[in-house]
């Protein structure tokens, strides 16, 4: 179950920007003119002068073309050979893409599974694929997660009453791991599929803020595919809720937050400047008011996550001077996530890149692969960047990087 992507090994997205434009016998000035581009930035796209790494830029190509994001992106991602860890992360693909399809489908379960069931146990092994999530652990993650997901599925049907409501709750965090790892391989509609299930099982919980958790996710769908009404409309409809409370708890206040930051990066990505800073700008105020950084329903909201948004937020503007800026002033405990500090440091690479900064830029990217190996290698963003870099500049540690990457 995959998008259809025309992907030859080592493409740039400008390559294969340049298929699907000839795919529908369309010149390039056809192109510049269906999205507003001018017909420079058109061929040096698909030269590779001029990197399609932001959604702000490769959407309007997408509506223009009618295809879906990753038919310019490109994924699947396939590991090199070299890469033991990453091959092993893949191959777990299918298990958990089974997973998956059985939600909703009686289990059939055996006595033995019957009897085995451990509320307590499941919950200890959840915590752990969680675990595996934040620290980028691809491998582990696609090792546990199927058996982990057939348990989970199997308590859901046997257990009664608030202990299967526990259960719905520990299933969706397991549904949001797999989401996780999928997103991370390039399987994008196998995400999409743990995303509903991800849903399903909230509104299970029958707890309001657990199933508005599970909706800053699907929020998160329309927006990758710019579908930026729709994402604004779940996002909307969740701040309305969450701001109409009384005395709202923690986990409330930290759930709003988030939705501040979903509502800031639709906006970024619809190139809305003024109204994406004003978002964050809320953000900041409701992470001060907590005044620690949280992991409710795994959104690690906080100071420190508003602080990595400060940075991602221009990254996806295109503004590399505001978020070299503000990368200055961010402080990443070593407690904090070794995938949310990789990512982070992911953002300011790319902060670089536009500025010309190329020397710093591979330094950024090399310090988040020695903190997430197989999620940076695997990153779209960081495998167009470093893949323009290589096609002007190819030596060193950077060529390097390339072959890690599977770019050259």
């Amino acid at each position: 179950m995959a998008y259809f992507t025309d992907t030859h090994e080592g493409d740039s997205n400008g390559q294969r920007l340049a298929r699907l434009r000839m795919r529908r016998r369309w010149t390039q000035q056809r192109l510049a003119t269906e999205t507003g581009y001018s017909l420079a930035a058109i061929k040096a796209f698909e030269q590779g002068r001029r990197a399609l790494d932001r959604p702000a830029t490769i959407l309007p190509l997408c509506r223009a073309l009618d295809c879906h994001p990753t038919e310019i992106t490109g994924g699947p991602v396939i590991p090199p050979q070299a890469d033991l860890d990453g091959q092993a992360a893949v191959a777990a693909v299918a298990p958990v893409r089974r997973a998956l399809l059985r939600h909703g489908r009686p289990t059939r379960p055996s006595d033995e599974e019957v009897v085995g069931v451990d509320v307590d146990e499941l919950r200890v092994r959840a915590t752990a694929a969680n675990s595996d999530r934040h620290a980028a652990r691809l491998a582990q993650a696609g090792e546990t997660l199927p058996a982990l997901l057939r348990d989970l599925q199997v308590a859901a049907e046997v257990t009664e009453g608030p202990e299967r409501r526990d259960v719905y709750s520990l299933l969706a965090t397991a549904y949001e791991c797999a989401m996780q790892y999928l997103y991370k391989l390039g399987h994008v509609s196998d995400a999409t599929l743990a995303t509903e299930r991800v849903l399903w099982s909230a509104e299970a919980t029958g707890d309001p803020l657990r199933v508005l958790a599970a909706r800053w996710y699907d929020a998160g769908e329309f927006l990758n595919i710019g579908e930026h009404d729709e994402a604004g409309a779940i996002i909307d409809e969740a701040l309305t809720d969450l701001t109409r409370r009384r005395a709202p708890s923690s986990e409330a206040v930290s759930l709003r937050g988030a939705f501040e930051l979903k509502a800031a990066l639709n906006h970024a990505r619809a190139s809305e400047k003024d109204a994406a800073e004003q978002h964050w700008q809320r953000a900041v105020k409701a992470a001060d008011l907590l005044g620690e950084d949280r992991d409710d329903w795994h959104l690690q909201f906080g100071p420190t996550n508003v602080a990595i948004w400060g940075v991602s937020l221009p990254v996806e503007l295109g503004q590399g001077r505001v978020a070299v800026d503000r990368a200055k002033d961010v402080k990443l405990p070593d407690s904090y996530s070794r995938e949310r500090r990789s990512h982070h440091y992911i953002d300011v690479g790319r902060a670089h890149f536009y500025n010309g900064q190329r020397d710093l830029a591979l330094d950024a990217f090399l310090r988040a692969e020695r903190l997430a190996p197989q999620a940076t290698r695997m990153h779209g963003g960081v495998r167009e960047t470093v893949g323009t870099m290589i096609r002007t500049q190819k030596r060193g540690q950077l060529a390097e990087l390339g072959i890690r990457l599977g770019v050259v």
